[in-house]
């Protein structure tokens, strides 16, 4: 191989929001940032973020004390911002349920619908592939009639399927959320002569 005199340069991103980590502050986790910065590549930290670095962007003209501030400030804003959604979307998964439902189709044949899943990060689809390798049965995933995915198993299952949810619920340390019960049975035709 030929040397034609460039040299490979080694390139760090974030493992939060994909960026290098001098651009951090763009992405709007800046504060998640930093703590993976400092957690992986406590020398690059220090070398951006130190006191004496800080300092020193601020003496050397790069940043005036009056941009200095504001950004400071702004970096302020995006940090309250990102914490306010994070509060916005644990409270959201703390007050959903996983709804398990037991609908009987004719005589003794039944079906058992999961929704609510797709709020806590669980792939629908590949639950609906463990329910079916698990359960030995047929499942599948349609939309409810208020549009969000449903897992429909075949079988009266709905014990097994309670039981499942609940521990991988635990495991992702969501074990405060609750896994409902309900029945749906069909109306009776009336027979009128």
């Amino acid at each position: 191989m030929a040397d034609d005199g460039l040299q490979r340069l080694s390139v760090i991103y974030c493992g939060i929001c994909s960026f290098p980590p001098e651009y951090c502050e763009f992405g709007g986790k800046f504060q998640k940032c930093k703590t993976w910065l400092s957690t992986n590549h406590p020398d690059l930290f220090d070398q951006l973020y130190s006191d004496d670095a800080v300092l020193a962007k601020s003496t050397q003209g790069q940043l005036s004390l009056e941009k200095q501030e504001k950004v400071e400030r702004e970096i302020q804003k995006l940090q309250e911002k990102e914490a306010r959604a994070a509060e916005k979307e644990l409270a959201k998964k703390l007050s959903s349920k996983v709804v398990v439902k037991r609908v009987e189709r004719s005589k003794r044949k039944h079906v058992i619908a999961v929704s609510g899943v797709d709020v806590f990060g669980i792939d629908a689809k590949k639950l609906a592939k463990t329910f079916a390798s698990k359960f030995a049965t047929g499942a599948s995933v349609t939309k409810n009639v208020e549009g969000k995915d449903e897992i429909v198993i075949q079988g009266d299952v709905g014990d097994e399927v309670e039981h499942y949810l609940t521990t991988l619920l635990e495991e992702k340390g969501l074990d405060g959320i609750k896994v409902e019960r309900t029945e749906d049975k069909p109306k009776k035709k009336s027979s009128s002569n």
